[in-house]
């Protein structure tokens, strides 16, 4: 698979995860058929542009865990979108109920 095809195939995977859920690096990349691509899929989405319809917001890491440091304007946004589709922290993680199955 050349960059194109691996960029495709994880946006692919970013973008079926539905509203209301999260998924992990790991698992996206997983879903693309590059497991051991958890970072690629972060330097991926890091590449997107700030108006992008991609819903970036619902991936995370391993953790449950936001990966921007708390308290960053980045941070906050993504902990908004989340509220927003009915995701909450709490003690700064996710629930494992809002993962994908």
């Amino acid at each position: 698979m050349d960059h194109d095809q691996k960029q495709t195939a994880i946006l692919q995977q970013v973008c079926s995860v539905p509203k209301g859920n999260v998924a992990s690096y790991g698992d996206i990349a997983k879903g693309a058929g590059l497991p051991g691509y958890a970072r690629y899929v972060g330097r991926v989405l890091k590449m997107l542009p700030k108006n992008t319809n991609v819903p970036w917001h619902r991936i995370i890491n391993s953790q449950g865990m936001i990966s921007f440091p708390k308290g960053s304007d980045t941070y906050k946004k993504q902990v908004e979108r989340l509220n927003q589709e009915g995701i909450y922290l709490l003690k700064d993680k996710i629930p494992k109920s809002y993962f994908i199955r």
